[in-house]
């Protein structure tokens, strides 16, 4: 059985994993990503970003909606395994200690400002597992 720190870190992690995979399978399949009006999804497909003609503010969201969700998926793969299978890598190292956390604050931050109620709680919940689990590291 795995101490409280450890037991803290799986769950921060599992939370972040569950919501960059569900984020994953929103942004392919189903309406949940999706405007609301259909006349503005053929507007995405159609326009070209300022940047580049080469893409469309339609394949840029989804762009960004895979990418975002990936690095979730990420974040919750690595830091879950490093404190399942190598704590003390994890807890051993304040350089990821910090990156995790400003992550995840960077995260809540976004959460708060950008998007809806359910993100930010599962972020929030995540950041303060976090957060217990490094201060229990250091007691």
């Amino acid at each position: 059985m795995p101490d409280a720190k450890r037991l803290l870190m799986v769950v921060s992690a599992f939370i972040i994993l569950a919501l960059g995979l569900i984020h994953l399978v929103y942004t392919f399949w189903g309406p949940k990503l999706l405007p609301r009006d259909a006349a503005l999804i053929d507007a995405m497909k159609a326009v070209p970003l300022a940047i580049t003609s080469n893409t469309t503010v339609w394949k840029a969201w989804i762009g960004y909606n895979a990418s975002h969700s990936m690095a979730l998926i990420l974040f919750g793969l690595v830091y879950g395994y490093l404190a399942i299978v190598q704590p003390n890598a994890l807890f051993g190292s304040s350089f990821l200690q910090l990156v995790g956390f400003l992550l995840l604050a960077g995260l809540a931050i976004l959460g708060r400002a950008y998007w809806f109620a359910v993100p930010f709680a599962g972020i929030s919940a995540s950041l303060f597992c976090y957060v217990a689990s490094v201060v229990l590291s250091r007691a």
